[in-house]
């Protein structure tokens, strides 16, 4: 694989929704009818093959629209799997029962998304457009839990519900998510119509996740679309686990380096509020589209300018190149939602190689034991691992190794 393959592919397998969630980018429709140029279950499956050849372990993320309303989801899913990627929903979780739930685990799902966006039932409704959303994702959350379906709680932050992050990030705890994301929306699609958070808003609220780091043994807590998290990691704590992040997670936004979006035309994408298509399956192979596209190749020779362009966190945050885009059409421009000022430091961070870190082997036991580890904790679970191996000055990583920081982290399994 080259230094640019795709580590994460999130597909909008559809347009189709049963909501009508105020911040869709998207602006699926209950009412939307299947698409004619939607991807056919032979046109995905094609697809399919083709992500497989650029990188067979991949975590493709099915997504809508709702991507339980398409009648083929699990033979996507299916195929996914058997192809060896790591297949994950982004659901609203209303049409997500016991049936669903089991579907999913025989095809091979790895584990789901649900979207909350407020701990009350009343704001949840309004903001998705449906009365009793919020009591039939619960419900659905209930269905995961009885077939051992992994989930993790997605919430998008508003200024309408950024007060009651805390809250929702407690209900997510109490219900068993394994990962909290907070998404910061970019105004694309119907979220054009919603007063975004002010850049203060979301400098407190990111600081507000780093501030509750640990405090939840079981669940992680973490921000998405939002590369300035590296930055305050940084401020608070040059080495923390989240600014040590290395290979594909050691940089800044992942958008056309490990990232990019399919829409269920077949468009692909840097990341779905960057809406600019570079190439379509239908017309061309996904491998030369992902290789040869020269967006994606602009994308990964970076010259940013203004404050990202003198930035010491450069080449760890780089900001939000969709946000830059949606503001003023430079993908290159500075991130306007940063209220940063160069010059502090007086020198560029580096991001830390991949190879500073791989240095701990893993012997067959443990490696087959980590495997099954759900795949939004392994990366936290190896690293966790491979620090307690360093300090008891060991070079390989044994089941009886992994066991200790089982315990001393009060986690009840690594793979439960």
């Amino acid at each position: 694989m080259s230094s640019f393959s795709p580590y994460l592919i999130s597909w909008n397998t559809t347009k189709r929704c049963n909501l009508r969630c105020k911040h869709c980018y998207l602006d699926s429709d209950a009412l939307t009818k299947k698409d004619p140029n939607e991807l056919s279950l032979e046109e995905g499956m094609k697809l399919i093959d083709q992500i497989a050849i650029v990188n067979p372990a991949a975590m493709l993320i099915l997504t809508g629209g709702e991507p339980l309303v398409r009648e083929d989801i699990f033979d996507l899913s299916a195929h996914a799997s058997k192809k060896g990627m790591m297949v994950v929903f982004g659901t609203n979780a209303t049409t997500l029962d016991d049936k669903a739930a089991k579907e999913m685990m025989k095809a091979g799902v790895a584990g789901v998304g649900i979207s909350i966006d407020s701990a009350s039932p009343k704001y949840h409704d309004a903001f998705r457009g449906m009365d009793g959303a919020w009591k039939k994702a619960m419900d659905g959350i209930e269905s995961c839990k009885r077939y051992g379906l992994e989930f993790q709680i997605q919430t998008t932050v508003t200024t309408a519900n950024y007060h009651e992050i805390r809250d929702i990030i407690e209900l997510s705890h109490k219900l068993g998510a394994r990962v909290f994301n907070l998404f910061f929306m970019v105004c694309t699609g119907r979220g054009q119509d919603i007063t975004d958070i002010s850049a203060e808003q979301y400098e407190e609220t990111l600081r507000l996740l780093l501030d509750i780091q640990g405090k939840y043994k079981n669940m992680m807590v973490t921000a998405r679309c939002a590369p300035h998290f590296k930055r305050l990691a940084y401020e608070k704590d040059p080495e923390s686990p989240i600014t040590k992040a290395a290979g594909y997670t050691g940089g800044g936004c992942l958008a056309a380096f490990h990232y990019c979006r399919i829409t269920p035309e077949g468009d692909v994408t840097p990341c779905p509020y960057i809406p600019t298509s570079v190439g379509n399956v239908k017309k061309e192979s996904f491998a030369d589209i992902w290789n040869k596209a020269d967006f994606f190749q602009n994308m990964r020779r970076p010259k940013l300018t203004g404050r990202c362009g003198d930035c010491e966190y450069e080449y760890i945050c780089g900001g939000c190149r969709a946000r830059a885009y949606a503001s003023t059409k430079d993908i290159m421009a500075e991130d306007p939602w940063c209220k940063y000022e160069p010059g502090k430091i007086g020198y560029k961070i580096k991001p830390q190689k991949k190879e500073d870190t791989e240095k701990i082997g893993w012997n067959t036991e443990a490696e087959e034991r980590l495997n099954k580890v759900p795949y939004f904790l392994k990366g936290m679970v190896k690293k966790a691992v491979e620090k307690h191996a360093r300090e008891k000055g060991l070079k390989e990583v044994t089941v009886a190794l992994m066991e200790e920081v089982r315990k001393k982290s009060g986690r009840p399994s690594f793979t439960k």
